[in-house]
């Protein structure tokens, strides 16, 4: 279970004169992990997905990592990629639990395109396919036109042509345009 260094200090100090050290201890003797400053799981074994949204958020998981766990790319990513809003800026964080980056999108395309998954009976929120394309292409350096695109996707993602006439292009024609950026405009052009 997920918990802050304030609601264990507020449970020790009801047995221990000095919470903080207590909490000290626990950490060292592994009866619970710290994730970050502030931030602890009482189970080693959490998967990182349900950790992801905790560690800096508002986020979901999104860009590579939703790609993959889609199947939409082949390659198998460890790192926890977050779609996050209004921060303006890049985060990096490398906890016990595997490595967690976050990356801000547009506000009006944040609550898009996200379900709440669940993984041993845990729930954390990731983007669905289309979503997790759309948000990776507004990270990408401006792509051209519509061959560069095809090239960006069928060559550097490696997405299949199967795969990708799978979309839901409707879903991807609703907000394409509230990403503001060239990249998902061409996109939303190729069907």
């Amino acid at each position: 279970m997920i918990r802050t260094a304030s609601e264990i200090l507020s449970t020790l100090s009801q047995e221990y004169k000095q919470p903080q050290m207590k909490l000290r201890q626990m950490t060292l003797h592994g009866e619970i992990f710290k994730i970050i400053r502030g931030l602890y799981e009482t189970d080693r074994n959490t998967p990182g997905e349900v950790l992801a949204g905790a560690i800096y958020g508002p986020s979901y998981l999104s860009f590579e990592y939703a790609l993959s766990r889609h199947g939409l790319i082949p390659e198998r990513v460890n790192l926890y990629t977050s779609a996050s809003f209004q921060k303006n800026k890049n985060k990096l964080y490398q906890t016990p639990f595997g490595e967690f980056s976050y990356s801000d999108i547009p506000t009006e395309v944040f609550p898009n395109g996200v379900n709440i998954e669940n993984i041993e009976d845990r729930p954390y929120a990731m983007a669905t396919c289309e979503k997790a394309l759309c948000d990776r292409l507004y990270k990408e350096s401006p792509i051209t036109s519509k061959r560069a695109m095809e090239s960006f996707l069928f060559e550097n993602l490696r997405i299949e042509n199967e795969d990708f006439n799978n979309l839901d292009f409707n879903f991807i024609h609703k907000i394409a345009l509230l990403y503001k950026k060239k990249n998902l405009y061409i996109l939303s052009k190729m069907r």
